[in-house]
This record gives C-alpha cells, structure tokens and sequence, in this order.
C-alpha cells in the first residue's frame, strides 16, 4: 500500500488485531452527517478524521488491507498521543464475541457485519457538542448546524487532510459563538446554552474519559444534558456497547418492527431491551445498519416531552 501524500506522518501505526475490525464502519458512528468537516471517507478507501487532543491538534487517516491488518497516520502535535489510543477507538476493547442473540435478524446482522465495533475516542466534549446539537431536532439540520459552525470555528487541520476538512472547534471556540451565529446556524437558545455551559466544564469532562461511571456521573450534572445525549456520548467516547439511547423517537419503531412485527410503545422499550444488557447500544447500531430493518421518518425527538 503505498502513501500518495507528499508529507510523512509524524506517527505512523501499524495493527493486526486478531480479530476483524472494519475501520470505516466502526468510525462511522462518530461522523455528524454527510458534510461533517471532521471526518471524511476518500474514494480509495481511506479515511480522515482530525480531532483535539490534550498534547494538540491532529489530523489522522486510516487505510487497510484486511479486517485484521491497519495502517494510521498521523499529522500534528497530537499524533503521539492519539498514536497511543487509536486502537481503542477503533474497538480494541470492545467485545462483540461476547455478544451471541438468539433473534435471526440480529444473528445475520453480526454475520454479515464481522468488523463492526465500538469505538472509544476518549474524547467526551468532542462527543457531547454535536449530541447537544441533535436533541429535538431532525438530524440532517442538526448535522447542517454542526458543519456550519466547525466549518466558521474550527481551525485548520495539520497535514495532508483533504480539502474542506477542519478541526473541531476548541471548548474555547464553542463560548465565544455569538447568539447571532448560533440563530444563523439554525440552533435554539437552550441547546446554545447547555453547548456553552459544557464548555465551561469540558476539563472536567475529560479527566474523567478514563472511568465511565465517572463520566457519566460528570454529564448528569451538566444542565440541558439527560440520558439520551449521555447514552449518545457514551458509545462514541467511552466504549458503552449498552448505551441505549432512551427517547430517541426511532427506537420503538426501529425496534419493534425489526424485532416482533410491530413497532413497541414507548413504555414498552426499556423493559424489551433488559435482556440485551450489556449490548443494548450494540443491538441498535447492528438495526441501524441492516437495511430495511424498520422505516425512519420524522426528527430527533420524543413523542412528547423533551429529548436531553
């Protein structure tokens, strides 16, 4: 596989696990629609991301071969750092072989998916702001407001990164968005508001990137941000494989229609997924990805009540 890019990394990593991991489908998750300016899938089969790390800046691609052997490269004043930790993000420590459903929808879906994982980026601010950004809204304008604003307030990636790629605006970046930027963006007072006031505590956040149920017990506290923006935090930056997205307005049809023939009520959800545990968050990607599993139409938001 040769590098066509005319700047050598500053880190380079080469893993062989010895298990499948599909990089694109497992880092898919983190992309914020189509047009997120963080992430990018080339058409050779390449994919760019850049991220803030606690050392700096990063840009990084991942190629490779097979489901068992990957290339990533890294550009900038992070790379040792995420040098260290990309292989968690890619799934290192996720167990999907423990995960064994009886269900014939889910036992073709882990057949035909062997590489898919869930990542852990270790990065919760990164993972909360475009959370924030979903809660009760359709999820194409929340990723139009999410482009819009990484695009005007994130800075330029280091490296190679493919043109139009920017780096996630710093907690910094995201206090001093005027409320005009915010209106122009399509994003409400309330989310504007829980986004600022994360930002003041985004240190906080991170040191606690290292102990899930710290974290979550840190997000909890965190005016605006309830238990569906924690459970979507949870399986993009801590690894949760049970993070189920309670009061996502898919999930009973997503669900129920896949599962039994019929969506579920609303009650009905949390008490059907009890037995899945700890692969709740699991069992809805592996929906998510099976086509036809179930129709979704309609936004981001609960049948009644707020969605945080």
């Amino acid at each position: 596989m040769t590098d066509p890019m005319p700047q050598p990394p500053d880190r380079s990593v080469r893993w062989q696990p010895g298990f499948p991991v599909d990089a694109g489908l497992t880092l898919r998750s983190l992309r914020r629609g189509p047009y997120d300016p963080t992430h990018r899938e080339e058409t050779d089969g390449s994919l760019w991301r850049t991220a803030l790390t606690a050392s700096g800046p990063v840009t990084y691609r991942v190629r490779q071969r097979r489901l068992d052997d990957l290339h990533v490269d890294l550009w900038g004043p992070g790379a040792a750092e995420l040098a260290d930790s990309v292989r968690r993000e890619l799934g290192e420590e996720d167990r999907p072989e423990l995960f064994r459903p009886r269900h014939p929808v889910l036992r073709r879906a882990v057949h035909r998916l062997p590489g898919l994982r869930v990542p852990r980026t270790g990065r919760l601010f990164e993972a909360l702001v475009p959370a924030v950004l979903e809660q009760r809204v359709v999820g194409l304008d929340a990723a139009a407001s999410f482009a819009r604003l990484v695009r005007t307030y994130g800075g330029p990636p280091p490296g190679p990164a493919p043109e139009g790629m920017r780096l996630p605006p710093t907690p910094e970046a995201w206090r001093t968005v005027p409320s005009w930027e915010w209106r122009r963006a399509g994003v409400d007072l309330h989310r504007s508001a829980t986004v600022v006031a994360a930002a003041r505590h985004a240190a906080r956040l991170e040191r606690a990137a290292d102990d899930p149920e710290r974290a979550y017990a840190v997000l909890a506290n965190l005016t605006g941000v309830g238990a569906w923006t924690a459970a979507q935090v949870g399986h993009r930056a801590l690894g949760d494989a049970d993070a189920l997205p309670l009061g996502d307005y898919h999930l009973a049809t997503l669900t129920g229609v896949a599962l039994l023939g019929r969506p579920l009520h609303d009650d009905e959800v949390e008490p059907f997924y009890e037995p899945f545990r700890p692969h709740r968050y699991r069992v809805v990607r592996l929906l998510e990805l099976t086509p036809g599993a179930a129709p979704r139409h309609g936004p981001r938001a609960p049948r009644a009540g707020p969605l945080h």
